[in-house]
């Protein structure tokens, strides 16, 4: 089989993978970077597939990494976007209260957003109103300015397009098998490389384990689906959130406004039974299945969150009445008629700790002197892929020196 030589190799053509390729041609401009993507595009999976949302950055702890990532990587995407001169929705989001106990979340988001210096506004009902009239809330909501909205397929043919044009070498259609003494094993030979960065999304857990790395983490799949409306565009004006459970590392069925003025509802969180669930059995792996079954029956019983409460609440959503039925909690006037057609499906690759049992709720990394691995890109990691990628690439330089 061929060998081909490189510096740096990141195997997964996802936003993180592409973003970190190109930080690292900026900082090591005589070096090779190659990047291996086995499917025949890049973007396929999440980074093609999530709501394109921008996020601002206030729902994270002031201590993670997201809530240092995420602001900045708000600014640097919509930045990227204007040079790019892609289509940029500053709509802003609307959180809103269903009743008097989600104050106390609302409040908890408050100080979150002044923590980590994003703007975020506390407004009355009515102001809310003035923002977006069919909104419900009770008594009080949060407005932030600086959510956006964009259309995720066009940044991430840019971004290829700025990759290739900076000297990046792209192999699409290119599958990872494992690791060689000299770089790893693909479906098309050997890749020589002195580092290796795993941005493998899905099957990062099952790359970094080829490298010994990841020993305690194990992926666990979701399947977010939305519901796209038939009504006319700026029929909502702006993301109407609700105050999500903060146990969870879900936002909650809420309503986006899309790069193109579109409404859609969503998403689900359904637990999937393997990594690639998108539709029927496409992409099914029988062995997949078994373990991810059997991971889903130990937390069924014995998780840090109530994992039996969020798979039943979650399958409901296959429902479309159901799914539409819970966001009439957030806006009004809604017809389930105008919400039949269901969006291309994606799926999270949630992060599970399998010695406590528990969802990873922040970026995780493991590397050292000849590997990175991006265990747990999780939303926002779309917002932040920027911003990531210069942290993710200032902890190779520590490794390598």
């Amino acid at each position: 089989m061929a060998k081909y030589q490189t510096d740096f190799l990141v195997i997964g053509g996802g936003v993180i993978g592409i973003s970190v390729a190109r930080q690292l041609k900026k900082r090591y401009p005589e070096m090779a970077v190659s990047l291996l993507e086995k499917e025949a595009d890049v973007g396929f999976h999440a980074s093609g597939r999530n709501s394109g949302v921008l996020h601002a950055g206030f729902y994270y702890a002031p201590d993670s990494l997201k809530a240092k990532l995420t602001r900045d990587g708000n600014f640097a995407m919509r930045e990227y976007c204007e040079q790019r001169q892609i289509q940029v929705n500053a709509c802003g989001k609307l959180v809103v209260a269903k009743d008097a106990a989600d104050l106390q979340g609302m409040d908890l988001l408050l100080q979150r957003g002044h923590a980590n210096d994003i703007e975020l506004q506390e407004i009355s009902a009515e102001e809310a109103r003035r923002i977006e009239p069919r909104a419900k809330t009770f008594e009080r909501a949060l407005f932030s300015p600086t959510t956006a909205s964009v259309d995720p397929v066009t940044v991430m043919n840019s971004m290829r397009k700025d990759a290739e044009a900076e000297g990046i070498q792209f192999h699409c259609g290119v599958a990872f098998k494992g690791r060689t003494d000299n770089g790893v094993e693909t479906s098309q030979g050997e890749f020589r490389t002195a580092y290796v960065i795993n941005a493998a999304g899905l099957y990062a857990d099952s790359v970094a384990r080829k490298f010994g790395f990841s020993t305690r983490y194990r992926i666990l799949p979701f399947k977010g689906l939305y519901i796209y409306s038939d009504e006319p565009v700026g029929a909502i004006r702006t993301n109407i959130y609700p105050v999500p459970d903060m146990r969870n590392p879900f936002l909650g069925v809420h309503f986006t406004v899309t790069s193109q003025g579109k409404i859609k509802i969503g998403p689900t969180a359904i637990p999937a039974f393997w990594r690639e669930q998108y539709e029927g059995f496409s992409h099914f792996q029988g062995l997949e299945v078994l373990d991810i079954l059997s991971r889903q029956a130990r937390l069924l019983w014995s998780s840090e969150f109530d994992f039996k409460r969020l798979a039943w609440e979650e399958m409901q959503k296959y429902s479309k009445a159901h799914l539409v039925n819970l966001a009439t909690t957030l806006v009004s006037d809604i017809n389930i008629k105008q919400y039949q057609r269901w969006g291309r499906p994606g799926i999270r690759a949630q992060l599970l700790d399998i010695e406590t049992q528990r969802l990873e709720m922040d970026f995780v990394l493991e590397g050292d002197g000849k590997s990175v691995h991006i265990l747990n890109a999780v939303s926002p990691a779309f917002t932040c892929a920027l911003s990531f990628s210069n942290y993710v690439c200032d902890y190779i330089q520590k490794k390598l020196n």
